[in-house]
């Protein structure tokens, strides 16, 4: 998965799956624009420790070159700015991924649309989706002009999935389903210009504020399973980073293009792991063992 000489914009990289998709794009020795709203010296409304700077220096120290930029990507003028800076600086872009979120402040779950607080649900469509969309306004021309380009579209759930299984929240249901949604409309206007667009979900990822939920950390992440058995099929934010960075060297990716794909299914057709040399297959686990309602046991599944 050699990517040196790409250029990559990871649009909401400041942590969780967005700093696990520009690390293993830096691991390739792709040079990596990360961005965010917080730095070291500004806070978004999260109020939390991780910035965009560590996420460039991560990138930086495995491999590749990290450059940290922050953008609010609800202002379509940052968003134009940035990427006329990529332009000006490296002359073309080879891959968007889109993972801007900020939602989990806003979620309130299985209430009827009527109970839920109006202010609140707008904004988490308008982070979950607006972003994307002004994002690839500006960034898809820069992009489509070297042939072999990839739009990822971050979400939560295959389309398949969220085909029949509703969300708990009729706006975190439509923020996901429309990230898949967008990712096949894009695929329509990219496959002349020989790019690829496709959408890409995690499974249970252990992002840092999952982990903090469950009061454990990385290196005794299976502690969480006393409480929550099935979070065993659980995988590192750096997992859904491979399934992007082998997407992103595939020569034939293009057969991909307006498909709605998994961590775990990319891992089978590629052949990556997860940090620990497992294959999580979270999306199949959900279906056949928690929906199901068997107990928690990944064997066969990782």
């Amino acid at each position: 998965m050699t990517l040196k000489g790409k250029v990559a914009l990871v649009a909401g990289a400041t942590r969780g799956g967005g700093r696990g998709i520009a690390s293993e794009l830096g691991a390739a020795g792709a040079t990596v624009y990360v961005t965010g709203r917080t730095t070291r010296q500004q806070q978004s409304e999260y109020k939390r420790p991780e910035t965009i700077e560590e996420t460039a220096e991560i990138v930086s120290d495995l491999g590749g070159e990290g450059i940290a930029v922050q953008v609010d990507h609800l202002q379509p003028t940052e968003v134009e700015a940035l990427v006329a800076r990529i332009r000006r600086e490296q002359g073309r872009l080879d891959i968007l991924v889109n993972d801007v979120w900020g939602g989990e402040l806003l979620f309130e779950w299985n209430k009827p649309v009527w109970e839920h607080n109006l202010e609140n649900g707008l904004r988490l469509l308008r982070l979950g989706v607006d972003t994307h969309l002004i994002t690839a306004h500006y960034a898809l021309p820069l992009m489509i002009e070297n042939p072999g380009s990839l739009l990822v579209e971050v979400t939560d759930g295959t389309a398949e999935y969220n085909a029949v299984n509703y969300r708990l929240s009729p706006f975190y249901d439509l923020a996901k389903v429309s990230a898949n949604r967008m990712a096949w409309a894009h695929a329509k206007d990219l496959a002349p210009h020989g790019a690829t667009s496709v959408s890409l979900t995690p499974g249970w990822m252990r992002s840092e504020m999952m982990l903090e939920h469950y009061s454990v950390r990385e290196d005794n992440w299976l502690e969480a399973t006393k409480n929550q058995p099935h979070f065993v099929i659980s995988e590192t934010p750096r997992f859904v980073g491979r399934a992007v960075a082998a997407l992103a060297a595939d020569p034939e990716k293009s057969r991909w293009n307006g498909q709605s794909l998994s961590s775990g299914a990319l891992a089978q057709v590629y052949g990556f792991t997860d940090l620990d040399g497992s294959r999580p297959d979270c999306w199949r686990y959900m279906r056949e063992v928690m929906e199901a309602d068997k107990p928690a046991d990944a064997t066969g599944y990782r």
